[in-house]
């Protein structure tokens, strides 16, 4: 007995790509929001701490929003690593003055975004479908 598979095309899938894209932004965006409230203000007046506080926010909505669409651990583990790594290797600079807090947040972010889709195009079989 054969079995046929559906197959999708590739406009598809490439939609497919985008809108998993734009759920785990969504997600990140509600962790952000819905987080923020909970962390003490003398904290977040360190800018250090706040962009890792804002990190960890945003990495805890998309983990569950992955976690709910059954991704792996590892899948997990590297998304959340190219939310983190901007912001750990940008405190070098801001600690040395050559960057500000501003500077900081905002490299912070611009870098992530960009790190997340080269984790999904790197692991395309698993995000392409």
């Amino acid at each position: 007995m054969t079995t046929v598979g559906t197959t999708r095309n590739t406009s598809r899938k490439l939609g497919r790509f985008v809108w998993h894209y734009v759920e785990m932004v969504i997600a990140m965006l509600a962790g952000m929001f819905v987080l923020a409230p909970l962390w003490p203000d003398a904290w977040l007046a360190r800018p250090e701490v706040d962009a890792l506080v804002m990190a960890t926010n945003m990495t805890i909505g998309m983990t569950m929003a992955m976690v709910l669409h059954r991704h792996s651990w590892a899948r997990i583990g590297e998304m959340a690593a190219a939310m983190y790594l901007p912001f750990l290797v940008l405190l070098v600079p801001f600690w040395l003055g050559a960057l500000s807090a501003m500077g900081l947040m905002t490299a912070g972010h611009v870098i992530m975004f960009p790190l997340m889709l080269a984790a999904m195009v790197w692991r395309r079989d698993h995000y392409w479908h």
